[in-house]
């Protein structure tokens, strides 16, 4: 059975910094796709950023420049992070991984086989 465990989230000034990490606790080269997504009350979650294979990483243009995802050697812990907090980034925010590549997978999109539980991201103005 495989979990995702995130942890990091909590309350931030708007410009302050947040680092959430993502321990997942498979196989370390099990997952292909690892994402971030966060999701807004009362809307579908959105991708934040991904990470293809190693080390190809992928971004969603609101937080291009500002967030960065990591993921470390053994492939265990999956990392986002952020800079430069806005109060627009308040959300919760989801660890997600998908085992094999696909052609037409979709990073910030596709459905994902696995999901954390979901840590809470606060930023005040």
């Amino acid at each position: 059975h495989v979990q995702l465990e995130e942890s990091g989230g909590g309350s931030v000034q708007s410009g302050g910094s947040l680092r959430l990490a993502c321990v997942q606790s498979a196989d370390a080269s099990m997952f292909y796709y690892m994402a971030w997504f966060r999701q807004y009350p009362g809307q579908e979650r959105e991708g934040v950023a991904a990470i293809v294979g190693t080390r190809t990483a992928v971004y969603a243009d609101s937080v291009k420049g500002r967030f960065t995802i990591i993921k470390d050697s053994p492939g265990k812990t999956l990392y986002l992070q952020m800079d430069t907090l806005q109060p627009e980034d308040s959300a919760m925010y989801y660890c997600a991984a998908h085992q094999f590549s696909m052609t037409r997978f979709q990073p910030l999109e596709s459905a994902y086989d696995y999901w954390g539980q979901g840590t809470q991201v606060n930023v005040s103005s």
